[in-house]
């Protein structure tokens, strides 16, 4: 492979045009070959043993090339960027000129890593939002806690709103009963809106061990079209009507449901959790505000290409997690009420912003001179071990030192960011009366 000239062009590409020796391209053909001649058939062979000069004169002599040049790409690429000291990024586009037994020349566009131009990246004022937790906060912490030790208690009294019912149901339209409307020992909470609008209300009044027909009608966009709009009537009996038993809130229950041994110690430590968790909220806004700045404030020339690459390695990474799940991406579209196209659009600002954080980062480290130590390499390691669950040996063989040398300098520097940003009070929204002053000065 010979690199003939190197054009840059704008926004961080540029040209290459290489020229393949007959020889080098001629041992990619037969790997090619060599690789897809076991799948080959012709007339008169067995499968894989058609000889290649009858394939080549029957589908045309360069029915393997466009494969051969695929074949030496991602060593091309290695060696350009090695040759030249270019760090390549993104797709790249490649325009064949010539093509045959004496070689090839192409010109390859391709992107380049860009570098950002800083401007003020220390000292930059941010908002940073002040945090508190107010008594009702506690109390909808205390809420699972008091869930839990909710007991269901059988009581002899006709049903409340609140209560749960067990009831066995029958339901009827025009006097036939219908497929899936019938159930035993149904626990109901009454006012739950589980059932169809108006049936939980019926049953309100009613005591164990009695009957009651409840008319209702099934909603016109009911999920089973027969039913739809359809008048039915369903024969209940109770069986047992229970209350909700919810216990006092007081040292026992605190002893009943956490490690504390009053209950002022377990509000004092929600409150504490709670402030703690919207520390860490704040936090992260004030430190993404910062980069914000730090980015508005810096050139930076992004191929396209690169934007799109990273685009496809999120999309790849969503779809993969969601087979995890064992959901499809299409059915998690649909679930999220979007498409492909705007999920893609929404993923492709992320890359950019992942781009541009990245880029932001790792000229502040060539700017502040950041090393990363072995110590501090090790100490990431032990990090990447723990968040996966993976031994440190395992971590080593799956990121190699140059990345993970990298990951401690881009971290630094953002430490130096966010160390000297200058927090400052949010700005208060406008109130309806300002906003109208504000727009009638502007008419004037």
């Amino acid at each position: 492979m010979n690199l003939k000239n190197v054009e840059k062009k704008e926004h961080n590409t540029a040209d290459l045009t290489i020229e393949i020796s007959g020889a080098e391209f001629q041992d990619a053909v037969d790997k090619v070959y060599r690789k897809v001649k076991g799948q080959i058939t012709l007339p008169g062979f067995r499968k894989g043993k058609a000889p290649r000069k009858l394939v080549e004169k029957m589908y045309g002599a360069d029915v393997f090339y466009e494969d051969a040049l695929e074949e030496l790409s991602p060593a091309i690429m290695e060696e350009i960027g090695k040759q030249e000291d270019l760090e390549l990024v993104g797709y790249p586009k490649t325009d064949v000129k010539s093509m045959g037994p004496e070689g090839a020349e192409l010109v390859i566009t391709v992107g380049l890593m860009p570098v950002a131009k800083l401007g003020q990246y220390k000292e930059i004022p941010a908002p940073r939002q002040e945090v508190s937790v107010s008594e009702e906060e506690v109390e909808t912490a205390l809420k699972p806690y008091i869930s839990r030790a909710t007991a269901q208690v059988s009581v002899d009294r006709p049903i409340q709103e609140g209560d749960t019912a067990v009831i066995d149901f029958e339901g009827f339209v025009d006097g036939v009963a219908f497929e899936g409307g019938k159930g035993e020992n149904h626990e109901l909470k009454i006012g739950s809106g589980t059932f169809i609008p108006g049936f939980e209300e019926q049953l309100v009044g009613v005591s164990a061990g009695e009957e009651k027909d409840v008319n209702v009608t099934f909603p016109e966009q009911y999920h089973a079209a027969d039913l739809a709009g359809k008048e039915a009537v369903f024969h209940c009996k109770v069986h047992e009507v229970k209350e909700e038993q919810v216990p006092e809130l007081d040292d026992e229950f605190a002893k009943d449901v956490s490690e504390f041994e009053t209950f002022e110690e377990l509000r004092a430590d929600l409150k504490a959790k709670a402030l703690e968790r919207k520390e860490k909220e704040a936090e992260n806004a004030f430190h993404q505000a910062v980069l914000t700045a730090a980015i508005n404030n810096a050139e930076m020339d992004i191929p396209e290409t690169m934007v799109e690459y990273e685009t496809d390695r999120m999309m790849e990474n969503y779809e993969s997690r969601l087979q995890g799940a064992g959901i499809t991406f299409d059915q998690y579209l649909n679930m999220m009420g979007t498409n492909r196209t705007e999920f893609r659009r929404n993923v492709r600002a992320d890359a950019l912003r992942q781009i541009q954080v990245d880029l932001l980062l790792r000229a502040v480290a060539d700017a502040e001179g950041l090393e990363a130590t072995e110590e501090e390499v090790e100490a990431h390691v032990k990090e990447l071990s723990e968040q996966y669950g993976m031994e440190a040996d395992k971590i080593k063989a799956a990121i190699d030192a140059e990345t993970l040398a990298r990951d401690v300098r881009v971290d630094k520097a953002a430490k130096v960011i966010y160390d000297s940003a200058v927090p400052v009070a949010p700005e208060e929204p406008a109130s309806q009366g300002e906003e109208k002053t504000e727009k009638k000065s502007d008419e004037e």
